[in-house]
């Protein structure tokens, strides 16, 4: 049996250079590593990470969670089974003891958690999306991607309120979605250093171009419906937005392009929106209190609307949504919840009331390919990672690249 013979922990730095954790979980036969990512954007409701305070890294570091690892769940797991990843993830809530895992932090019980599912894989000499796929009990396909190309609100320095602005490729395969998306992107990237000059072309925390002489949501979906056009393909390229309301929400107002907009006024932006430039799915349109309103837009859209802050991957969470009939769509976010079991526990959740099922990165990130194995063994047919920009975005895209090949020829077989 691959028992679990030793587990170490490090700081290592995130892609905004703060630090995050990586944890290796040792067996006889390999070893298994996690590095797990943060984001700027949270949820009021998400699982805590544990931080160091101080002065070091302006209060981020991550020795606390790595003394957690090292000194509290390493003895408790040393000697179990990494195969068995609800024992291991339900030991180590037991020893949290909280519902907001505040004492061990999520950020050290994910790291563990995940560098399990690999040790585990690698045990039984499983390609990683082969081995989650048993635990997910689901058929494998390709994820079609949701590319971020224009980064506003928490993700970048500008004057955009909605944080992401995405294409989404609908051609037969990864390869060929992934290669529109990047098209895409260097063209707006031509169109912006055209328009606006030097300085326009700068990016935000996730990749997509952060430009400051683009103000308006208009002025964004405008430029990146002529750059799907100049690139060639209209008409084979949907539009997708992350708007992140509750960045946006103060004093009962959403504040929105310059302007003051109850709940009812944003409701009817939004629709014109929709209409006018045929957006597929907008993710958290409201902020995460708003149950009310982010029903009343599914209903009278049609379209694809994501809970992420609302139901943060939180099977409570996602269970109050689905009493309000809030979303169609959940935002899986793993370190949201904190561990692997939870994560799957929230996507049966979410497949049993016939919702669709989003895999998503988040904002400060990690080489960590982990997400791409996810979504395809999850065969939930979607997936966020970022622009086609910057190492650790770019990594997962490779990982869906290799993952697709190898499905084609067999080759993950041998």
């Amino acid at each position: 049996m691959p028992l679990i013979t030793a587990i170490k922990a490090r700081e290592i730095l995130d892609s905004r250079g703060y630090p995050t954790i990586e944890a290796t979980v040792y067996t006889k036969n390999g070893k298994g590593v996690a590095s797990v990512p943060a984001g700027a954007s949270t949820g009021k409701y998400e699982a805590l990470e544990l931080r160091d305070g101080g002065k070091q890294y302006s209060g981020k570091g991550v020795q606390k969670a790595v003394h957690t690892i090292t000194h509290i769940i390493a003895p408790a797991l040393v000697g179990k089974d990494c195969r068995r990843q609800r024992e291991i993830d339900s030991l180590m809530l037991q020893l949290d003891g909280t519902e907001t895992k505040r004492k061990l932090g999520a950020n050290a019980i994910l790291a563990v958690s995940i560098a399990c599912t690999r040790a585990a894989a690698k045990a039984q000499q499983r390609c990683l999306f082969d081995y989650l796929q048993i635990l997910t009990g689901r058929k494998c396909t390709i994820p079609r991607p949701y590319v971020n190309i224009i980064n506003g609100g928490r993700h970048a320095d500008t004057y955009l309120d909605i944080q992401e602005y995405m294409v989404v490729p609908r051609l037969k395969t990864f390869r060929n979605n992934i290669r529109a998306a990047s098209e895409i992107y260097h063209t707006l990237q031509q169109q912006l250093q055209k328009k606006y000059g030097k300085g326009a072309t700068t990016v935000g925390d996730e990749g997509g171009f952060a430009p400051l002489a683009v103000t308006k949501t208009t002025q964004a979906l405008d430029m990146i419906t002529t750059a799907i056009a100049r690139s060639g393909y209209t008409g084979k390229v949907d539009l997708a937005l992350d708007c992140a309301a509750s960045e946006f929400f103060r004093k009962g107002k959403y504040h929105l392009d310059g302007k003051a907009m109850t709940a009812g006024q944003l409701q009817k932006y939004y629709r014109a929106l929709i209409t006018k430039y045929k957006i597929i799915s907008i993710e958290d349109p409201f902020e995460q209190n708003d149950f009310a309103s982010f029903a009343r837009l599914r209903q009278e859209s049609g379209i694809q609307i994501v809970g992420d802050d609302i139901t943060v991957t939180n099977p409570k969470r996602i269970a109050m949504a689905v009493r309000h009939g809030s979303c169609n769509c959940l935002l899986l976010k793993v370190n949201q919840i904190g561990t692997v079991t939870e994560a799957l526990d929230a996507v049966r959740l979410a497949f049993k009331n016939n919702w669709k099922v989003m895999v998503s990165h988040r904002s400060g990130e990690t080489e960590d390919t982990f997400i791409a194995d996810l979504a395809v063994a999850l065969g939930c047919g979607q997936i966020k990672a970022g622009a086609p920009c910057r190492g650790e975005r770019i990594v997962k895209y490779n990982r869906l690249l290799k993952i697709e090949q190898e499905l084609q020829d067999g080759s993950w077989k041998k």
